[in-house]
């Protein structure tokens, strides 16, 4: 075996020694794994891996390269990540830049040449840990000490990192982007996930709050293609602050971490609660939740991954849906009125909820997933409905 360059020791006592790839240095965060097969660029841009090192469970990674159309965010947020294999010479007519150097550049600690299915089994019995991940320390009882003093994620304000300082308007929708990422580089505009090439938002267009808790590109691409102005203001925004923004519907992001310690975000939507139409995405979700009287619980090692199965329990239907977190809603908990609308089948958790009276919804998965699947884009068109027939827009006419 070659020696090591890089290890990862976790707080149960385990070290997993490889390869480096990416930036060197020394990063501790909370170990999970993603079992998507594609997707991983995706997965490196989404905010909600802010604090994690993420270990991907497919072989090989890297085979396609980066580019510049499919980034979800405006940067890294992730500590580490894992793989098994590292492709070095990717092929693809979209890849501008390997995985590796991409890494380099945002500096990002990197691990290839472990056991992956190893490190899975021994998160999936013991659950998800703390774990140290290191290029310049190479010493197993002095990485193990590290990871057992390492801060833990549970209690974590882990939003405050990655939300905007300010508000915007989006105006990029989801054909747009798709014209933009089917076409050769050569041939691209420019790459900013803002630049406004469309005509200008008619006035009576449902305008929508989006609440950035560290939200995904494609989730304001989904609501400007289902014809809303799209205003996207900072999670730390207060209920007056969005209501003076005349909204016709609030829209609840994803984001990292324990949702319990977002009182401040808990708040604002208690305070919207019955004033607009609310829709939720996954931390969004939980906070509906608990802003609706419920609770919240750590899963043993969370739901990431491009395949997890939930039960639609109006229609029967089950949905393939992409799922990034590690806590959930306790059933519980929830409060008279609020209705349990779908459900994971791989455990039972919840995956959505509805309170009628107060016009809100949310699920915890993602239906707008880049790169998929595309199961649940159905929601926002109910969100978009409730909006247009919520007693603003009637009166609107």
């Amino acid at each position: 075996m070659p020696t090591p360059t890089a290890k990862l020791a976790l707080a149960d006592g385990t070290v997993f020694a490889g390869t480096r790839f990416g930036a060197e240095g020394e990063v501790y965060g909370e170990v999970v794994f993603n079992t998507s097969m594609t997707g991983y660029q995706e997965i490196l841009t989404d905010p909600s891996y802010n604090g994690q090192i993420v270990t991907m469970t497919y072989p090989l990674i890297g085979n396609y390269g980066i580019n510049p159309e499919d980034v979800e965010s405006s940067g890294l947020s992730l500590r580490g990540f894992v793989v098994k294999e590292l492709c070095r010479e990717p092929s693809n007519f979209r890849s501008n830049q390997s995985l590796d150097d991409y890494l380099r550049e945002n500096s990002i600690v990197g691990l290839e040449g472990i056991d992956t299915r190893a490190l899975v089994r021994r998160i999936r019995v013991h659950g998800a840990m703390t774990g140290v991940l290191s290029t310049t320390d190479l010493d197993d009882a002095s990485l193990i000490a590290k990871a057992q003093s390492s801060p833990v994620l549970v209690g974590q304000d882990l939003v405050k990192d990655v939300m905007p300082s300010g508000s915007h308007d989006w105006q990029e929708p989801l054909h747009e982007y798709l014209d933009r990422a089917s076409t050769p580089p050569s041939h691209n505009s420019t790459p900013a996930a803002q630049s406004s090439r469309g005509a200008s938002t008619p006035a009576d267009t449902p305008h929508v709050v989006a609440i950035d808790y560290g939200m995904k590109s494609n989730i304001p691409r989904h609501l400007k293609s289902m014809g809303c102005r799209v205003t996207v203001m900072p999670g730390s925004s207060s209920a007056d602050e969005i209501l003076a923004q005349e909204p016709d519907g609030v829209f609840l992001s994803n984001g990292p971490g324990d949702p319990e310690p977002l009182t401040y975000a808990v708040e604002t939507i208690q305070g919207l609660l019955g004033q607009k139409p609310i829709f939720g995405i996954c931390l969004g979700h939980q906070l509906l939740g608990l802003a609706l009287g419920g609770k919240t619980f750590k899963l043993k090692f969370g739901h990431r991954g491009a395949n997890q199965p939930v039960l639609n329990k109006a229609t029967g239907q089950v949905e393939i849906t992409s799922q990034n977190h590690g806590f959930a809603l306790d059933v519980a908990s929830l409060p008279t009125g609020t209705e349990v609308t779908h459900i994971n089948l791989n455990d039972q958790t919840v995956e959505g909820i509805r309170h009628a009276e107060q016009r809100a919804f949310s699920v915890q998965y993602h239906p707008e997933a880049s790169a998929g699947p595309h199961d649940s884009h159905y929601l926002f068109g109910r969100f978009r409905e409730m909006m247009t027939t919520s007693p603003r827009a009637t009166s609107r006419g």
